[in-house]
Formats: C-alpha cells, sequence, structure tokens
C-alpha cells in the first residue's frame, strides 16, 4: 500500500541521517558548487532521497499535509546530531502508529463502500429473471446447463472462468490465459465452494459471491485488486471432475 510504501521512503530517510550523524557532525548549507567527487556523491544522495520523499508526500493518506518546514527542521536537526526535538527511533515509533491508523481508517471506509455497493448490486441483480439466491447469499444464473456429474466439495474440478469486480474490472480469468484451472473445491473461497457443487459437468453458471463469501473482511490484503468485503462476478465453466 501506498503508506507502506511512504514510511520505508520516510524511515530509509532518517537511517541514512543517523549514518551520515555517526560519523561526523553535518551542517545543512546552501551548496553553490560541487568541488570534488565526494562533494557530488554527497548531494546525489541528498537528491536522490528528497526526490523519492517529494514524489510520495504527495500522496499521504487522507488530507494530510506535511508542513514542509518543520519536516525540513526535523530532518536537518538530524543532521546535526544531539539537535533534534525527537530522536530517530522515537520518530519511527511515531510514524508507524500514524501509517497504521491512516491504513486502518482505510481499510474501515473500504469495508464500508464496499459493503455497500456489493449490497445494492446484489439486491438489483437479484430481481433480474433467472437468478437465484441460496440461503447463504451465493447468487447462481444459469447460462448453459450441462448434464454430467455433480461434484463435491472434496474434489477436484477442471473449468474455465472469468473473475471480475461488481465494476467490470477483471482480477483472474483462465479464459483470458486460454487455459483451464485445475481448481481443489476445498482450497478456495467459500462462495466457489458452494457454488460448483451446483453444478453439472458441461455446465457454464454466472455467480455473484458476496464479500462474506469470497475474501472477507482483509480482502487481499493489499497483495491484489480485490478489497475488503468486495462482491465478485465469476463465469464458471464446469469441463469436468479431475479426481475424487
Amino acid at each position: 500500500m501506498k503508506a507502506n510504501r511512504i514510511f520505508t521512503i520516510v524511515a530509509t530517510s532518517l537511517i541514512v541521517s543517523s549514518t551520515l550523524c555517526s560519523c561526523q557532525k553535518a551542517v545543512v548549507t546552501e551548496v553553490k558548487s560541487l568541488k570534488s567527487e565526494i562533494d557530488s556523491v554527497s548531494y546525489a544522495l541528498g537528491v536522490n532521497i528528497g526526490h523519492d520523499l517529494a514524489r510520495n508526500l504527495e500522496n499521504l493518506p487522507g488530507d494530510t499535509k506535511i508542513d514542509q518546514d518543520i519536516f525540513l527542521a526535523g530532518l536537518a536537526s538530524e543532521l546535526k546530531a544531539n539537535e533534534t526535538l525527537i530522536p530517530a527511533d522515537s520518530a519511527i515509533t511515531i510514524l508507524q502508529k500514524f501509517f497504521m491508523a491512516a491504513q486502518e481508517k482505510a481499510m474501515e471506509e473500504a469495508k464500508a463502500k464496499n459493503t455497500q455497493e456489493g449490497k445494492e448490486y446484489m439486491e438489483t441483480n437479484g430481481k433480474r429473471e433467472g437468478v437465484f439466491t441460496t440461503e447463504s447469499g451465493l447468487q447462481y444464473e444459469v447460462i448453459t446447463e450441462g448434464k454430467g456429474p455433480k461434484p463435491t466439495a472434496d474434489d477436484v474440478v477442471k473449468c474455465h472462468y472469468h473473475g471480475t469486480l461488481i465494476d467490470g474490472t477483471v482480477f483472474d480469468s483462465s479464459v483470458d490465459r486460454g487455459e483451464p484451472a485445475e481448481i481443489p473445491l476445498n482450497a478456495v473461497i467459500p462462495g466457489w465452494t458452494e457454488g460448483i457443487q451446483l453444478m453439472s459437468v458441461g455446465s457454464k453458471y454466472r455467480f455473484v459471491i458476496p464479500g462474506d463469501l469470497a475474501y472477507g473482511e482483509y480482502g487481499m490484503g493489499g497483495r491484489g485488486p480485490i478489497g475488503p468485503n468486495q462482491t465478485l462476478i465469476f463465469e464458471v465453466e464446469l469441463l469436468d471432475i479431475v479426481k475424487k
């Protein structure tokens, strides 16, 4: 997530600053020219850190706006050594608490937004002709009904699928990859485990899976496009039962 990236860069700058201070006292001055290789290296190091910080501080969570004068004063005080209002280890703790709180707030906001949008979508979708809703809340629609056997929760199935968010964003698709997948039904999200057992081999169904039957309140934890409590849509074609 952005917050993690920003924190890493800020923490890195503190570590670099501390390293410089352990070697010698540094003085922040206006540099007019670079007279040696070490001058260039020193300046380049500052430019490198400054470039990353400037770019990422623009993306702080929420409406947070950094006071640049105070920020630079804090950086300069650490470089001067023993003149800082907040020690480096305390600064890292402050940043950790700030970004963790920001992430938690963003997560709660995403949960509420995704839950509401998913509820509204499923209410509308559930009124469509041919859409059925199970007791758990899973919605399904028969596109093609096959005549083969039905799998159980312990089976491995071979299928083609196309997964999207309710806004149409594709997050996974064996169809796009051009290769069907073999999937153990006891090792997937609950909506899949339940839904595929409704199908006979040769069938093609459309599933709308609410967040609590998908990736739940944490989503993919920032490791993918699926957020907390996000409703998912799958079109699945059951090709075969590979292993019982």
